[in-house]
């Protein structure tokens, strides 16, 4: 029974009253100034709790009068219009404010209203309503990593270990969340797809070389037209050929291949340097030779042009004096061939004898002399003895040196 029911005032009635006497009457309810229940330590009324605080809602008193309740129907219970309107104010606000939200600036924000596309929000702060509207956000700034290893076939029927990873990021978000349903997944299959396709295609000394660069930049072309055919909405940023070898069961044998490529490309190497030395050495010496004939040449032919220009001279000379001239050139020509000799002949006019004057054997007599010690003659003193023999001859011939001289 509630307290305000009537009959239950003051305490003061049937057995309430005499079970607890004039005890209760001194303890009034602090909600509504009404007695506690039967027990005095027991809570307060909870009906009268609810009116008192849709009261302060509604601007009235919650409890009333004490003896009618108030705006309480006859049984004690709250009107049914503030609770209704309460409950309707708590949901709008719950409502509005579960529709906010921000988009950060690496994100996107693909909008469904019940479940059709509406549209793509950039970053900045968002509301949308709850219950109809379904948020999805996507980072597109972030470059993600994808790496695989796979046994390829090559072109020439050889088996190679491929590692392969992709640096993609998000283009379309509207594409990636709503287009494919595993985007990721079909990235995979394109790439594993695009790699065997472009390797069976090529050698396998290509695969292992200087052709990976080539490789990855061909399977990068063609990730992404895959990709783009099947609307994922992903960009493909590199991709790289990470390592690439042959079976582990032949690794020695290529390891072998390799280094002989190696000591092929090093021998080339050392023969290119020493062409590159001898080379230009060569032609520098070509070049001084040519230089030479030419200084030579350029020489013949000005001593060639000075022999005929002292000829003509000497023509003119010869042509005013004959005798004189002609005997002039004899002398010159016999003194240019004896002065080249180390013998002296005398030969005297008129006779039949011809004095031989071994002029080198007394030079190396006398250099044997003094390399062993010993005094000998000296090319001054020899050349005192030629001269004092040619006077001696041309003393004793005075007939052929009369005629000379007069000749």
């Amino acid at each position: 029974m509630a307290w305000n029911e009537p009959g239950n005032s003051g305490g003061s009635s049937g057995n309430d009253g005499k079970n607890n006497g004039g005890d209760n009457e001194g303890n009034k309810d602090p909600w509504g100034n009404r007695n506690h229940n039967n027990n005095s330590d027991g809570p307060p009324d909870f009906d009268e709790i609810v009116r008192n605080l849709f009261g302060a809602f509604t601007g009235k008193k919650g409890g009333g009068n004490r003896g009618g309740g108030g705006n309480a129907n006859s049984n004690g219970s709250l009107p049914l219009a503030p609770m209704i309107i309460l409950v309707a104010v708590i949901a709008v606000v719950t409502f509005i404010g579960k529709g906010f939200g921000v988009v950060n600036e690496q994100e996107r924000a693909v909008v469904l209203r019940f479940g059709s596309y509406v549209e793509t929000k950039g970053p900045g702060l968002r509301w949308n309503p709850p219950l109809i509207d379904k948020v999805f956000t996507e980072n597109v700034t972030r470059v993600r990593l994808w790496s695989t290893q796979e046994e390829m076939l090559t072109k020439d029927l050889n088996i190679v270990d491929i590692k392969l990873s992709v640096q993609y990021s998000i283009d379309s978000a509207e594409d990636f969340i709503l287009r494919v349903k595993s985007p990721i997944d079909s990235l995979q299959q394109a790439a594993n797809s695009a790699l065997r396709h472009v390797v069976g295609s090529a050698l396998m000394h290509d695969v292992l070389t200087e052709g990976r660069a080539a490789i990855a930049i061909e399977v990068r072309s063609r990730l992404q037209e895959y990709l783009n055919a099947y609307t994922t909405g992903i960009l493909v940023d590199k991709v790289n050929i990470e390592d690439s070898n042959p079976p582990k069961q032949v690794q020695g044998a290529f390891d072998d291949v390799i280094k002989a490529r190696e000591d092929e490309e090093r021998f080339q190497n050392e023969a290119q340097s020493y062409a590159n030395g001898v080379v230009p050495q060569a032609e520098g010496e070509s070049a001084r030779m040519i230089e030479a004939a030419r200084a030579y040449k350029d020489e013949v032919i000005a001593r060639a042009e000075g022999e005929a220009n002292r000829f003509e001279l000497l023509l003119t000379e010869y042509k005013k004096a004959p005798e004189v001239t002609r005997q002039r050139l004899y002398l010159e020509a016999v003194q240019e061939v004896m002065e080249k000799s180390s013998k002296v002949m005398v030969d005297v006019e008129g006779g039949n004898n011809m004095m031989y004057v071994p002029l080198d054997k007394l030079m190396e007599a006398s250099n044997v002399a003094a390399s062993e010690g010993r005094r000998g003659f000296t090319r001054q003193e020899i050349e005192q003895l030629t001269n004092h023999i040619k006077s001696e001859i041309l003393n004793d011939l005075p007939d052929s040196t009369s005629r000379r001289s007069g000749r």
